[in-house]
């Protein structure tokens, strides 16, 4: 087998070399150098032609394609390249197996030679865009000879008209490319229309096809749209029924409802309402509710849910809390009977040994970080007036907290932050997310977040819940947000400070009140202390903002103007 592979290969090589011998290379190879001379005097093809000389097809020109067989040149494709020479038909016709020639936009010149019909091998012929001239019809007379033509281009050139048609209708069955700047006295034989009706026809049939199946295609889209919302709000209240793992009252003799609390024998699962009776619902209106997921995160997850007896809900689901299931029971009680204006109700809590739930009501207005973000976009207004309003509530909100614990048994937030404030029909900050931090596991890291608004110290302290509302008071004041973008708002504000004190710092809307912001800025600025010693209390911090609220006359929540008649309502925003 060796032997004859080897066999072949000698004589290969020695056809290989007897033909170069005899010339038929050789003449291929200067017919081709002569051709490339003719187009590119200037060498803008940057060939080395002392190595062009041995043989074309081994320096891989680019745009030029030979057959790997028989070593012969087949395509010359130098388009948009700079030439500014003229055709050497008569070389170019040497190369005897050459089927593509396209020069299309270049600068070549002169006349196409009456010598182009001796490359019989030609089937795409292109010299469009270029500064050739001469007869049209002579040109097209020529061409006749070429049998194997199949396609023309010799548009947006110089050339003359003839009246004559005989010359384009002897090219029958050629495609035929022409502008009618360039050939206007030429009139297109009844083939050349009959195929670009065909063509015409053909582009019609294929796009109704393609707006067929993109047709389809969208359906399809829509219908797999439909069903994965369909099986997540399936899968959502799957969640929740799984999450609970109640038993009905109905059909469990021993489970019963106390002081509106849902208890089994074992006592190791409770469903307890704090709302009014007229607004109750039941443990199987929970479970038959609607569920949407809102939000997922490391250690929460919350659900929006209908139920239709009593209206709509957000339930926070906690996940692996460090706390055991009497001590939950008992804070969640002390949270829910705080009632502060400021402060978002809890509606209901669920207890397990496993899972704990948290209910409330769902607010429409949005949160403050919804109302900062379409500010920044130009959505809405934020008015100084607003801005205060919502600064004295959330003071007064987290000035209650602390003031309505027992000493040496304070439950601290812990996540004060602008997506935590929600805004509820009269534009009135409410404080969400209170009273479960403390149970969050230490060594997760979704109990402190660096994300500008944590305390250097990182405890959950009334100091460490005071830098929290200065940095949201920074931003009620410069009008940059903190929360999703990263920005150390504490240390801008700083170093323009430090530099001069000035009103550069506040946001537009609030530098037409620097006398009221002035005191704002300076009680925000010690509430980001780096030291907590040195941070005012919640009360002290109170106190301050209440003098700025007294010094303006109307500026009390209850007297806003409702944000509905300005610009970019916030209604249907929702914060969940």
């Amino acid at each position: 087998m060796d032997n004859l592979l080897k066999f072949i290969v000698s004589v290969l090589v020695s056809v290989l070399f007897i033909r170069f011998c005899n010339g038929g290379e050789f003449i291929e190879s200067k017919s081709f150098i002569n051709f490339i001379l003719a187009i590119d005097p200037t060498n803008v093809l940057g060939i080395d032609r002392s190595a062009l000389v041995s043989y074309p097809c081994y320096y891989k020109l680019r745009g030029v394609e030979c057959n790997l067989l028989t070593g012969e040149v087949i395509e010359i494709r130098l388009e948009n390249m700079n030439l500014s020479g003229i055709i050497d038909a008569e070389s170019l016709c040497k190369l005897s197996k050459l089927r593509v020639l396209s020069l299309a936009r270049n600068k070549i010149q002169g006349t196409v030679p009456e010598s182009i019909s001796m490359c019989k091998s030609l089937t795409v012929l292109d010299l469009s865009s270029n500064f050739l001239s001469g007869n049209s019809s002579v040109l097209l007379q020529s061409l006749t000879r070429l049998k194997n033509l199949k396609k023309l281009n010799i548009s947006k050139n110089n050339f003359t008209f003839s009246q004559h048609t005989t010359s384009l209708q002897a090219l029958k069955g050629v495609t035929i490319r022409e502008s009618t700047y360039v050939l206007r006295g030429v009139a297109p034989s009844s083939t050349a229309e009959s195929d670009n009706t065909k063509t015409k026809n053909h582009h019609m049939n294929l796009m109704v096809w393609v707006l067929i199946f993109l047709g389809i295609v969208l359906v399809f889209v829509v219908l797999v749209f439909l069903y994965m919302k369909c099986v997540r709000t399936v899968k959502d209240k799957e969640v929740i029924k799984q999450v609970v793992n109640y038993s009905s009252p109905r059909k469990t003799p021993s489970a019963e409802v106390v002081d509106g609390v849902c208890n089994t024998e074992e006592k190791s699962t409770e469903l307890f309402i704090f709302m009014e009776e007229v607004e109750k619902f039941t443990m199987d209106d929970l479970l038959e509710a609607t569920a949407n997921l809102r939000k997922q995160g490391i250690c929460s997850s919350l659900y929006k849910v209908h139920i239709s007896s009593s209206g709509v809900f957000a339930v926070k689901r906690l996940k692996k809390l460090q706390v055991g299931f009497k001590e939950f029971s008992q804070t969640m009680k002390k949270i829910g009977n705080l009632k502060h204006q400021n402060v978002l109700p809890l509606v209901a809590y669920y207890s397990s040994n496993e899972e704990k739930m948290l209910i409330y009501k769902y607010q429409n207005n949005g949160s403050l970080l919804t109302l900062f973000e379409n500010y920044a976009e130009g959505k809405w207004n934020f008015p100084w007036k607003l801005r205060l309003s919502i600064a004295v509530g959330i003071a007064r909100g987290l000035a209650y907290i602390y003031r309505s614990s027992k000493k040496g048994n304070v439950i601290p937030h812990g996540n004060i932050k602008p997506s935590n404030i929600l805004l509820n029909e009269n534009e009135e900050p409410l404080i969400s997310e209170y009273g479960y931090r403390k149970f969050l596991d230490p060594n997760k890291s979704c109990l402190y977040k660096d994300n500008g608004y944590t305390a250097p110290e990182k405890t959950l302290t009334e100091e460490a819940d005071v830098y929290s509302f200065g940095v949201i008071l920074l931003e009620l004041l410069t009008g940059k947000v903190v929360e999703k973008t990263g920005l150390d708002l504490v240390k801008w504000v700083q170093s323009i400070v430090r530099e001069e004190w000035t009103g550069e710092v506040f946001d537009s809307e609030v530098a037409k009140f620097e006398m009221y912001a002035f005191p704002l800025l300076n009680v925000a600025l010690k509430c980001v202390d780096c030291l907590p010693e040195e941070r005012p209390i919640m009360a002290e911090v109170l106190e301050i903002i209440e003098e700025v609220v007294n010094d303006q006359v109307d500026i009390s929540p209850s007297s806003m103007t409702s944000l509905e008649s300005t610009p970019g309502s916030m209604k249907h925003v929702y914060a969940f």
